[in-house]
């Protein structure tokens, strides 16, 4: 088995990087993207010398020979080529760190990369099959600060899904720019999918109307869970609920779980929504289109 993933052909030409608030394009399309650029090196015994080691046979230089050879490279900016035994360890360390600390979402995003090996495939399949989902997986839009019009969002009426997610984000003094980038998945269409699940994470908030305290983070992964089939949400949907009192743990037991269940169920895959393009649209409409019932009228 190998332990990284292996370097794709060079494409044929170079085209000019996308705009930055989109996510890196695949290899060899729609941008040329490529591993780093390694420094020229210089022959032994000749550390004076500026000129650059010569070119491989085939064009490559030194160490992207040496690079091929051990089978690991950049497959995106900040990826960082994993084998199946380090990915078990970080999987274990992180899974331990994000039940001593829920808010660890830095350990958190490191257990949703380094088990999500069935999940995402199975993600990304449902994107390509759906119209809208295949065309977020072309254009790779982000949701960040850099590309929100903050002060149109606030304009819109109240009860819009863009007027909602700005309250959601100013009540609970979060921001879309803390999502972290993926480092540990081997894959660059599958990174972009985790990345885009994290960025409509707060829409989730929005659409499901539960806030960022411990409840309302463990309805949220249980609704998750059920969609996405990402393990750590099942563990964050299956041990989150340690940490609450009794009265808000038969709270969840009898109304949230049961009805964030049943919401994931009816509803339809979460990331085949271009929210970007929904943001006039009205919460309750929108949960109407994509499936997901009205929130039991329980305080979270």
């Amino acid at each position: 088995m190998s332990r990284c993933p292996r370097r794709p052909p060079p494409p044929s030409s170079a085209a000019a990087p996308g705009p930055s608030a989109r996510w890196p394009p695949r290899p060899g399309a729609r941008g040329g993207l490529s591993g780093p650029v390694p420094h020229a090196r210089l022959p032994a015994g000749s550390a004076g010398l500026s000129r650059a080691e010569p070119p491989a046979r085939d064009g490559r230089s030194g160490e992207e020979e040496e690079e091929e050879e051990e089978g690991c490279y950049q497959l995106y900016p900040g990826h960082i080529p994993t084998s199946p035994l380090q990915k078990a360890l970080l999987a274990a360390g992180s899974a331990l760190m994000a039940l001593c600390d829920p808010y660890r979402h830095d350990m958190v995003a490191v257990l949703g990369e380094t088990t999500g090996c069935l999940a995402l495939p199975n993600l990304r399949d449902k994107m390509k099959h759906h119209p809208e989902g295949y065309r977020i997986l072309q254009e790779r839009p982000r949701i960040r600060l850099s590309t929100l019009d903050m002060s149109k969002l606030r304009g819109l009426p109240d009860g819009s899904l863009g007027r909602e997610y700005v309250r959601f984000l100013e009540d609970n003094k979060v921001s879309p720019d803390t999502r972290m980038p993926p480092k540990f998945v081997d894959d660059e269409e599958l990174a972009y999918v985790i990345q885009r699940y994290r960025e409509v994470h707060d829409l989730m908030h929005t659409l499901l109307g539960m806030p960022t305290n411990m409840l309302g983070e463990v309805v949220v992964k249980w609704f998750e869970a059920v969609q996405t089939g990402l393990p750590m949400c099942v563990l964050g949907a299956a041990f989150g609920p340690v940490r609450l009192s009794a009265r808000k743990l038969q709270v969840l037991a009898t109304e949230l779980v049961p009805w964030a269940i049943r919401s994931g169920r009816n509803a339809s895959c979460i990331l085949n929504v271009y929210y970007e393009q929904r943001w006039e649209q009205p919460v309750e409409s929108l949960r109407e289109e994509i499936g997901i019932f009205p929130p039991p009228a329980v305080r979270v």
